[in-house]
């Protein structure tokens, strides 16, 4: 039985439950130790006061904050304990939003919940008003000698606790424009095209950590006395030389791989494409070489110098037969 990190109860209006706060995720990742080179022997890390040149224990260690340079007040911990904070034993929930208005970007490390013995109608009562209305709950919790805004949600029967982030924490902003790049339709239709064959519910069991499987395989051979043998990246087929070769060779190579629905579906957005196509190159205007170019004021100089000496002819025909007509 896994060991709760925080004890208090959570409040909605007038209802409070006691509940046991847990860690709902957990790191697999290798771990390794640090030796020395010469001797593979374990680093030992120590804590070392300069002034007075000797390591120190933690027993000996006090927190202190610099409030000037080389300046510090120092904090027992009766002092953090007298902190003014409701939220150190109560998540007390102040609103209830829908879980869409909350970029997830805000998110920062899931817990879960679980209810005294005595607390477990509230609780259930509570978990399933949640689920029935589709909200979410907003409150604050203090972890760790930090208040923390957290999001409290339902997820298949458990209660969990998402620590959120405050808004000065996030370091992207809503206010960046967004790159002022243009892009054909044709590019733009493509690329739609290659995200609906792409499209899939998610099913985190099909995603694996790749690289601790393979660094696993690299520790067994070490201990086995193998040679470690690495294996060729796959090189690339061919040379992709702009965007729209990228999009259609990504197109061709899923729809290779792919189920006969996904040739379906491509067959039925090609359509689209080539119409997306024709419109764009009707929009572009006409460019002409420099030789048609020349051709074609050539043939307008031609064309006014006929016009200019048929016009000069009829006058010349018309002197002469004025002349005639006075003998």
């Amino acid at each position: 039985m896994p060991r709760s990190i925080w004890n208090g109860v959570i409040t909605f209006g007038m209802v409070s439950i006691p509940v046991k706060l847990y860690t709902a995720t957990e790191n697999h990742d290798i771990a390794f130790h640090q030796l020395h080179e010469e001797c593979d022997t374990r680093i030992k890390y120590q804590k070392f006061c300069p002034h007075c040149e000797r390591t120190i224990d933690n027993d000996e260690i006090e927190k202190g904050y610099e409030y000037a340079r080389g300046e510090y007040v120092i904090l027992e911990d009766e002092d953090f304990e007298q902190v003014p904070l409701p939220s150190k034993h109560a998540i007390d929930v102040s609103a209830f939003v829908k879980s869409e208005e909350i970029d997830p970007i805000y998110y920062e490390k899931p817990y879960y919940i679980e209810p005294d013995e005595a607390a477990i109608r509230p609780f259930t009562l509570f978990m399933k008003a949640l689920t029935e209305k589709q909200m979410v709950g907003i409150a604050t919790i203090t972890l760790r000698n930090k208040e923390r805004l957290c999001a409290l949600r339902e997820l298949n029967g458990t209660l969990l606790l998402d620590t959120l982030l405050y808004p000065d924490e996030i370091r992207v902003s809503d206010e960046t424009a967004a790159p002022t790049v243009k892009v054909s339709e044709k590019e733009l239709k493509l690329a739609e095209h290659l995200i609906e064959l792409m499209e899939q519910d998610f099913d985190p069991s099909q995603y694996e950590d790749h690289y601790r499987e393979a660094l696993q395989k690299v520790i067994e051979a070490k201990l086995a006395g193998k040679e470690v043998v690495a294996e060729e990246a796959v090189a690339p087929k061919g040379k992709v030389i702009d965007l729209m070769d990228a999009l259609r060779a990504s197109v061709d190579n899923i729809q290779q791989k792919g189920k006969p629905s996904l040739k379906s579906a491509a067959k039925a957005t090609k359509a689209q494409i080539d119409d997306a196509e024709e419109r764009e190159s009707k929009r572009k205007p006409h460019v002409v070489g420099k030789k048609e170019t020349e051709e074609e004021h050539g043939g307008k100089r031609r064309t006014k110098k006929t016009a200019a000496h048929t016009a000069k002819t009829k006058r010349t025909g018309s002197t002469s037969r004025k002349r005639k007509a006075s003998a």
